[in-house]
């Protein structure tokens, strides 16, 4: 039984359906240009799936991260380096910074993080 306002299929679901449409049946039935923007709009919706499954609990950890540093945003974090305000916490700033960019990357392509 859902308990949120909306009926079956997910968001998720529905992107789910549509991406596994096109890499199933438009990308093998098509051929150049056509093919490319299947296959880039297959991506897409590849990233927005993986949005819809991490973006929640990545948020979360981003804002403890930011919240650890002492800062508000991405901007003030960029500005407190700038400044040298977290010289004494590079390496906290590092890791933070380095847990970012891995979140970033399972979303927009997880491939790229084993890289």
């Amino acid at each position: 039984m859902s308990s949120g306002v909306h009926d079956p299929p997910s968001a998720a679901q529905l992107v789910e359906a549509v991406r596994e449409w096109l890499d199933g049946e438009v990308v093998p039935a098509t051929t150049g240009r056509l093919k490319f923007h299947a296959r880039v709009a297959s991506n897409m919706l590849a990233i927005v799936e993986r949005e819809l499954a991490l973006g929640a609990q990545q948020a979360a950890a981003h804002r403890a991260r930011l919240e650890a540093l002492g800062v508000a945003d991405e901007a003030e974090l960029a500005a407190q380096i700038r400044s040298g305000a977290l010289d004494d916490r590079l390496e906290e700033v590092r890791a933070a910074v380095w847990e970012t960019v891995q979140a970033k990357l399972a979303v927009a392509n997880p491939r790229y993080a084993d890289d």
